[in-house]
């Protein structure tokens, strides 16, 4: 069965058991498991990657998820897995090798993808879904609107910007904590302004589809891993464009430090301040950074959105499952762009807003995962629509093609997250909540795999 978002999260409760239950291991998450062998500690250990692009590490994992080309979203080239693509004349250099299992090149005007590597790969986000959450909530909450905190915020699992129980905050503040400190207690102080954490996830995920970004799936505001949650390079660089189209955001983004209230003196009315830092190194480190959001947890490893200017261009990369730390791999890759992007032949583009609101189906009503393609991709996209033309843009809505369910591999991947969940108590939970919710999901996702719960 192929859960709803609105089952990911149907009630206030479900999020606090998963936010308060005991750590979860990256196993546990349907993280990928790579080898038979195991280290001291008695994790698995992963086997060099057998992709035909360079790598400069032997341990980045090798994604068997596969995808239908004519129902990949912003184009059928965009299916290839596990080795770069890139369409440059003779004498171009490719794009440089970088410790990322996932990653996308874009132009941020034209939207025209000039090379990625499993840019339809499903994987954990990070908080580079704080992204979604704060274009979302940036034109619907007032700056001066004013939260007074609960220990749901103040006691906020991994990074927090120091928010207290009792003490208020104004929402201005809170997305300066969103964005530049990534602070996982003001998203939820953010959702709580919201209308609380069931609302916002569910119109994260409806936001999330009118972008066209269909690989991902919102169960946690904050970008904390949870069972379910997923997206893809492809998604965070639609996450990413229309970040720095909203001048709010680009603002956030863009600032580098600023001041947060401390707690209360207890001997004086007076309230003092200490000041957050961005933590986007690339702001601090490559000229005409504009943005976009970094990320990491223990699953998901290093992920980003970046976006730089230099005269009139604008490029945006993005990276998920990065084995290192650095700005460096996105500033090589923004190096690459600002160089040869003029002359790269584009393999696809990001779809535009509102331009493929609905999942992909495939043809014959038949699931993603079993359809069976068709001899041409112009034939799975519908009449009127070229072999050469990307998805979203056949006559019909219903005609435009997007991302099939990936499928795993038995053989190198665990099972996937639903597969995973679904035996446990948490997932009986959501299933009996589930029955009273008052909303359910335009679709249902089919075939949710990936590495992570």
């Amino acid at each position: 069965m192929a859960p709803s978002r609105a089952l990911a999260v149907t009630t206030t409760a479900l999020v606090a058991v998963a936010l308060t239950a005991a750590p979860v291991t990256a196993s546990a998450l349907g993280a990928p498991t790579f080898g038979s062998s195991s280290s001291a500690g008695g994790s698995a250990s992963p086997s060099p990657s057998a992709s035909p692009s360079p790598s400069p590490s032997p341990t980045l994992p090798r994604v068997t998820d596969t995808l239908d080309p004519a129902l990949s979203i912003g184009g059928p080239r965009l299916a290839q897995m596990n080795s770069v693509i890139v369409d440059t004349p003779a004498g171009v250099p490719a794009p440089p090798a970088v410790s990322d299992v996932a990653w996308v090149i874009a132009d941020a005007d034209t939207g025209e993808i000039l090379a990625a590597k499993n840019p339809h790969a499903h994987l954990l986000p990070a908080s580079t879904l704080k992204t979604l959450t704060a274009i979302h909530l940036l034109p619907r909450i007032r700056p001066t609107a004013v939260l007074t905190a609960t220990r749901a915020e103040a006691d906020a699992d991994g990074t927090r910007v120091g928010m207290v129980a009792g003490a208020t905050y104004t929402a201005q503040q809170l997305f300066q904590a969103l964005v530049m400190s990534s602070g996982n207690d003001a998203a939820y102080g953010l959702a709580a302004l919201n209308g609380g954490l069931p609302k916002t996830v569910t119109e994260l995920g409806d936001l999330a589809d009118e972008l066209g970004a269909h690989d991902t799936v919102v169960v946690d505001p904050s970008g904390l891993d949870a069972p379910g949650q997923r997206s893809s390079a492809y998604d965070l660089a639609l996450f990413g464009r229309a970040a720095i189209s909203l001048p709010a955001y680009a603002r956030l983004a863009t600032t580098k430090t600023a001041t947060f209230p401390s707690v209360p003196a207890r001997t004086s009315r007076a309230r003092g301040t200490f000041v957050i830092g961005n933590h986007n190194r690339l702001l601090w480190n490559y000229p005409g950074t504009i943005g976009v959001k970094n990320g990491f947890t223990k699953a998901a490893h290093r992920t980003f959105i970046g976006a730089a200017r230099r005269g009139e261009r604008i490029y945006i990369v993005t990276e998920m499952y990065g084995t290192g730390s650095s700005w460096r791999p996105a500033a090589s890759l923004l190096d690459w762009a600002f160089t040869h992007g003029d002359v790269a032949r584009p393999v696809g583009r990001l779809v535009e807003r509102g331009e493929v609101p609905e999942p992909p189906v495939a043809r014959d009503d038949k699931p993603a995962a079993e359809a069976t393609p068709e001899a041409g991709p112009s034939a799975a996209r519908g009449p009127g629509a070229d072999a050469a033309t990307n998805p979203g843009t056949s006559p019909a809505a219903s005609a435009a093609p997007g991302p099939a369910a990936l499928r795993p591999s038995d053989a190198d991947v665990t099972r996937s997250p639903v597969a995973l969940v679904g035996s446990t108590a948490l997932l009986a939970v959501a299933l009996v909540l589930a029955a009273g919710a008052r909303r359910v999901s335009r679709r249902r996702r089919r075939a949710l795999t990936g590495r992570h719960r």
